[in-house]
């Protein structure tokens, strides 16, 4: 049955697209029939295919029909992975529906922390209409090493009652350096970044 991740955030330049490309290659080197779907206009993710050597396969769909064409596309793939539009669009609300987890990538800042509110209310609404179906959690992006920080925000996430995962992005050059040159970190010898992916590609596989 596919898997489809929807990394959101209504808040942009908080790593969604790093967090989507990289992750989508690390389920690709897995072995797994992977999707990456761009929904921001911007084309980001496309962008990132364009200039790159990846196989994975990058479709646009920057429509409110998001829905209802992954539902068509599903079955020939084992995980789907959205790229979110920045702003709650009818394309986010569109990808809540379709997804069996969100991944609310959030930087060490107050100003991520207070812009998830309105997604986190939608994504709860969804929840209830659908009986707890709908997974969501926050995933700490750009973590700056050697900060308490990192430990306030956890804490005030938490007062959205939803998960925060273990795993994280940290505040690494190699992250712009790959995505730059149309790769992921395991395109890499940066053990860090990889081994920072591949935990948060474990961790969505057993919340799954």
């Amino acid at each position: 049955m596919t898997k489809i991740i929807a990394i959101l955030n209504q808040k942009g330049g908080v790593g969604k697209t790093t967090i989507a490309t990289n992750v989508a290659s690390r389920l690709f080197i897995d072995g797994y029939k992977v999707l990456l779907v761009d929904s921001d206009p911007q084309g980001s993710a496309r962008d990132w295919h364009a200039i790159g050597s990846s196989d994975i396969p990058v479709v646009a769909i920057d429509r409110p029909t998001l829905e209802k064409d992954i539902t068509k596309l599903s079955d020939s793939f084992d995980y789907i992975i959205i790229d979110g539009a920045p702003q709650l669009t009818d394309m986010a609300v569109s990808a809540i529906k379709v997804a069996n987890i969100i991944v609310i990538p959030v930087q060490p800042s107050p100003y991520d922390i207070w812009a998830s509110s309105d997604l986190v209310d939608i994504i709860k609404h969804r929840q209830q209409v659908s009986d707890g179906k709908l997974k969501a959690v926050f995933c700490i992006s750009r973590k700056i090493t050697g900060t308490l920080l990192g430990a306030e925000v956890i804490e005030a996430l938490q007062g959205y009652s939803l998960p925060v995962m273990n795993s994280f992005t940290s505040q690494r050059i190699v992250y712009a350096k790959s995505a730059a040159s149309g790769h992921s970190v395991f395109a890499t010898d940066n053990n860090d970044g990889r081994e920072e992916i591949t935990n948060i590609v474990t961790e969505l596989k057993t919340i799954l």
